[in-house]
C-alpha cells in the first residue's frame, strides 16, 4: 500500500533557526513545511499548485501587530478555510482579539513548548472537531492565588481543594493528579501561595516539554564538560528551587531512568549535578503533577513503584468538569467577568440557554477548554449576552434537539437571565434560593435558616411573602 502524501504546511518566518526548530518538530506528525520569508511570498505562495495543497499556515509575528494582523486577515479572505496558528512574544489579550478577529485559529505565546506546538497543528486539521470553536487558546487572563479564588460547589473538586488547603501549611511532597485542563497549575499556585514557601523561589518544570534526554540535566544540572555538548556549568532546577518549591508538571512522562534520581532526591533531599563528583544538600518542597493516575502505570511497568512510594501518601484528586457540569454555570460567569476586564473586550451576560449548551457538552480539555471557547465567543459577540446562537460549532456537535435548561437538582444552582437574556426580577430568584435550600435540607427549617444566614422568623415571614409552600420536593 503505498503511504500518503505528507501534509504540507507553510511557514511565514524570516529566522532561520526558528525556520529549522519548526520545519523539524512539524515532520514529526508528517508535515512537510515550505518557508514564505515575507507577506509577499506568502499571498504569491497561495496561488502556486503547491499552495493549493497547504493544509495549514504558521505565521510569526515579526512585523508590527497591526499589519500581522492585516496579513491574517488577506490569508483568510484567500483561503477560508485554512487553519492560521500566529506565533509571539507578546502576551497581550488585546493582540489575542486582533489575530482572532482577523482569522487567526490559534494564537502561540513563545517560547512554546514543543508538545504544545504539535497539539495546536493537530487539532486546528482536525476535522471531526470543529476548527473554529474548540481550539486551545495559550492566552491567559491572571490566575487567581488563593483557594477562595477557586470556582466550584461540586463535592469532589471541595474535598480535593480541603486536601490541598491542609497539605499546603506542610513541607511533605504532594502528588497531584488530574486529566489535561483540570487546574493543576492554578491549584499550585494557590498551594503556594498559602504555604511557610509562599515568599520563596517557585519552579515549575514541565517534563512533557523537554526531551527524555535533557530531562536530567533541567532537573540536576551538569558541570562542564559532562558529556558530548556540555560546554558550559548548568545550574538544575532544584537547586534554583532551594529555600523554595519544585513543581514537576506531567511526571507521567518522566523516563524511569531519572524517576531513580529522583526518589533519592526525595528521601534524602541530596542532588549531584551530571559530572560533579560531589552532591548538593537542598531544601525544596516538591509537588508532582501527572496527567494520568501514577498508580496505574505503576501497574502498567510505565512508572517505577520506588518514585511511588518516594512522593508519599498526599494525594490530590482534580475531577474532571464532566465529573462536575454543575459547576459550568458558576464558572462560566466568572471567566466571562475575566474576560470582560481585559482590553478590547467588555462584560457580557449569558443566557440559560448558552448555560444548557455549556453544560450539555463533555469538555475533553476541561475547565481550560472552557475558558477558551469563552474567550473566543466574547471576541465575536455583537450583543450584550452570549447565547447558544454564539457557540456555532458546540451546537453543531450536540445537535439540533430541545436542550432543557440545567435543573436545580442537577447542582446547576439558581439561573440568574431570562430566556430574553435579561436578568429575571430580585423576588424570583430569592424564591428559588429558598426553595432551593428547602429542598437541600429536606424540610429543617432550622438548617435553613442557619445556611442562608437568617433567622426563623424571617424565613417563615419570606415563605409568606413568596408563597412558598415549605414542604420539600420528595418526589422521585
Amino acid at each position: 500500500m503505498a503511504e500518503p502524501e505528507d501534509r504540507l504546511l507553510m511557514l511565514i518566518d524570516d529566522e532561520p533557526a526558528q525556520c529549522r526548530l519548526i520545519t523539524s518538530l512539524a515532520a514529526r506528525e508528517g508535515w512537510r513545511t515550505i518557508v514564505a520569508r515575507d507577506s509577499e511570498t506568502a499571498i504569491a505562495q497561495l496561488g502556486t499548485r503547491q499552495g493549493m495543497q497547504l493544509g495549514a499556515i504558521i505565521l510569526d509575528q515579526w512585523v508590527p501587530g497591526d499589519e500581522a494582523c492585516a496579513l491574517i486577515a488577506e490569508l483568510k479572505a484567500r483561503r477560508p478555510a485554512l487553519p492560521i496558528l500566529m506565533l509571539t512574544t507578546s502576551s497581550s489579550p488585546l493582540l489575542a482579539v486582533e489575530a482572532m478577529r482577523a482569522g487567526a485559529t490559534d494564537y502561540l505565546i513563545k517560547p512554546v513548548a514543543p508538545d504544545r506546538l504539535l497539539q495546536a497543528l493537530r487539532t486546528a486539521t482536525t476535522r471531526e472537531v470543529p476548527a473554529d470553536e474548540l481550539q486551545p487558546l495559550t492566552e491567559k487572563l491572571g490566575a487567581p492565588l488563593d483557594f477562595d479564588s477557586m470556582i466550584g460547589a461540586a463535592p469532589a473538586f471541595r474535598a480535593a481543594l480541603a486536601v490541598a488547603a491542609k497539605a499546603a501549611r506542610t513541607q511533605g511532597t504532594v502528588l497531584i493528579e488530574g486529566e489535561s485542563g483540570t487546574g493543576k497549575e492554578m491549584l499550585v499556585r494557590a498551594m503556594h501561595a498559602a504555604s511557610p514557601r509562599s515568599r520563596s523561589p517557585l519552579r515549575i518544570v514541565n517534563a512533557g516539554g523537554i526531551p527524555g534526554n535533557q530531562i536530567e540535566s533541567v532537573l540536576f544540572g551538569h558541570e562542564k564538560g559532562a558529556f558530548p555538548g556540555a560546554f558550559d556549568r548548568h545550574v538544575g532546577a532544584l537547586q534554583h528551587a532551594d529555600g523554595g518549591t519544585l513543581v514537576i508538571d506531567e511526571a507521567d512522562r518522566l523516563p524511569q531512568s531519572v524517576q531513580s534520581r529522583l526518589a533519592h532526591f526525595l528521601r534524602r533531599g541530596d542532588a549531584q549535578p551530571i559530572g560533579a563528583r560531589h552532591s548538593f544538600r537542598l531544601d525544596v518542597r516538591t509537588i508532582i503533577c501527572s496527567n494520568t493516575p501514577l498508580r496505574d502505570l505503576v501497574g502498567a511497568g510505565l512508572f517505577e513503584q520506588d518514585m511511588l512510594d518516594a512522593i508519599g501518601s498526599t494525594l490530590v484528586h482534580l475531577p474532571a468538569l464532566r465529573e462536575r457540569s454543575g459547576d459550568i454555570p458558576a464558572l462560566a460567569r466568572h471567566f466571562l467577568a475575566r474576560i470582560g476586564e481585559q482590553p478590547g473586550l467588555r462584560p457580557l451576560g449569558i443566557t440559560d440557554g448558552a448555560l444548557s449548551l455549556l453544560a450539555a457538552y463533555d469538555w475533553p480539555g476541561n475547565v481550560r477548554q472552557l475558558q477558551a471557547t469563552l474567550f473566543r465567543a466574547a471576541v465575536f459577540c455583537d450583543g450584550e449576552v452570549l447565547t447558544a446562537q454564539d457557540f456555532p460549532s458546540l451546537s453543531s456537535l450536540m445537535g439540533e434537539g430541545p436542550r432543557s435548561a440545567p435543573h436545580i437538582g442537577d447542582g446547576a444552582g439558581v439561573m440568574l437571565f431570562a430566556p430574553d437574556g435579561n436578568l429575571r426580577p430580585l423576588e424570583e430568584i430569592e424564591a428559588d434560593v429558598i426553595r432551593l435550600a428547602i429542598g437541600h435540607y429536606r424540610g429543617r427549617m432550622t438548617e435553613v435558616a442557619r445556611r442562608l444566614g437568617i433567622g426563623r422568623s424571617t424565613l417563615y415571614r419570606k415563605l409568606s411573602e413568596l408563597g412558598i409552600d415549605s414542604a420539600p420536593d420528595r418526589a422521585a
